[in-house]
């Protein structure tokens, strides 16, 4: 699809701002992209993104979902300069090297989100976790994936 047939498919839907997100969206994007958009759609810009690519100018909000190995000392290099919101799926590891990305500051939401798998009995183990970490930590905050409660895969 070319941008232009992008940007008529999300003028159909009314929406206060668009996201990005699904794989990695900083794979398929650039600043014309993005500034085509916003010109296009009148609408915020927000991404998902996993962090390990740097972004382009325009973005309006950044979530990152650092994954499995992204730390400060991490194997994996964090090229994301700054997030609004960082989403760390929990699985027990610690929580505090978070903190301490690069991406992060005083102002970024920090939100922790169970992890899910299918078995049923270690999903609801899963949530009862990470609830416990966020009651134990105030600068989290819970992130749930709704359509996994509603039955949406």
């Amino acid at each position: 699809m070319t941008d232009v047939e992008i940007f008529e498919i999300v003028n159909q839907f009314k929406a206060a701002q668009t996201v990005l997100t699904g794989g990695e969206p900083s794979l398929f994007i650039d600043e014309d992209f993005i500034k085509g958009l916003k010109k296009s759609t009148g609408r915020r810009v927000a991404i998902e993104t996993n962090g390990t690519r740097k972004l382009p100018d325009g973005i309006d909000w950044v979530t990152v979902s650092p994954k499995s190995g992204m730390s400060v000392s991490g194997d994996t290099e964090l090229k994301v300069d700054h997030a609004d919101e960082l989403k760390v799926v929990f699985t027990g590891q610690p929580l505090d090297p978070y903190f301490g990305l690069r991406c992060v500051g005083e102002s970024t939401v920090m939100l922790l989100q169970p992890c899910f798998v299918d078995d049923e009995k270690q999903y609801k183990k899963n949530i009862a976790d990470t609830v416990s970490a966020v009651l134990a930590d105030p600068r989290w905050r819970l992130s749930l994936q709704t359509h996994r409660f509603i039955g949406v895969r």
